[in-house]
């Protein structure tokens, strides 16, 4: 199964049908409270507006479960919501509220129409989106004594920078300083073998675990 993708940014776009404005709105959410809370503040900005339609995918996490959720908001049954989450469950992306506000243009759009109204208005909001993949990457740690955490430092992020991996910001101690790298496990005995090098044998890359990371596409 591909990794899920998530939003680096929200985005806004705007789709004119039959004089019908819709008003496309995607939202990166961690869960249902932020979720809600972002539908009322467009409600709030949008109060003239015949239609607020949402929809609403949250991944599973340790506590909870997946969250699949869409609203027609007065629109006929399945020609807003539905379409808004199938486009948002095809594009892949997860932790994401989509918001299409529709001002009524005064021409009715029939059930197909405004089921391909709502479509193209995630479709166009996805396709502005610059996305991040949401993947699982080892977690390396290396200590450094105090007096060469500088040159460690720099030397663990210019690795990480030249072979797409993340640092983590550096955790002082009275002797020493930590290093915490997030990258992909095929990388870790690259790292092992540059950190021998930049400290003659003294400091060790040791896995510690995994974790999801957001990274650029």
């Amino acid at each position: 199964m591909p990794d899920p993708l998530v939003l680096a940014a929200d985005v806004e776009v705007e789709l004119v049908e039959k004089r019908s404005r819709f008003l496309t709105r995607l939202h990166r959410v961690e869960d249902v409270a932020a979720a809600d809370a972002l539908i009322h503040a467009a409600r709030r900005e949008h109060p003239d507006a015949r239609h607020h339609c949402t929809a609403l995918v949250i991944g599973a996490r340790e506590e909870t479960a997946e969250v699949h959720r869409s609203n027609d908001d007065g629109e006929p049954a399945g020609t807003a919501g539905m379409p808004m989450l199938q486009g948002l469950l095809h594009a892949g992306l997860t932790d994401t509220l989509a918001i299409v506000i529709r001002y009524f243009g005064g021409v009715k759009l029939g059930a197909g129409g405004l089921v391909r109204a709502y479509t193209a208005g995630v479709e166009q909001a996805v396709a502005a989106a610059e996305m991040r993949r949401r993947t699982l990457l080892t977690v390396a740690e290396l200590e450094v004594p105090l007096a060469e955490a500088g040159v460690g430092e720099n030397a663990v992020r210019l690795w990480a920078a030249s072979h797409g991996a993340m640092v983590e910001e550096t955790q002082y101690s009275s002797r020493r300083a930590l290093l915490t790298v997030l990258l992909a496990e095929d990388l870790l005995p690259a790292l092992q073998a540059d950190a021998a090098r930049w400290s003659s044998g003294r400091v060790a890359a040791a896995p510690v675990g995994h974790r999801p990371a957001d990274v650029p596409l």
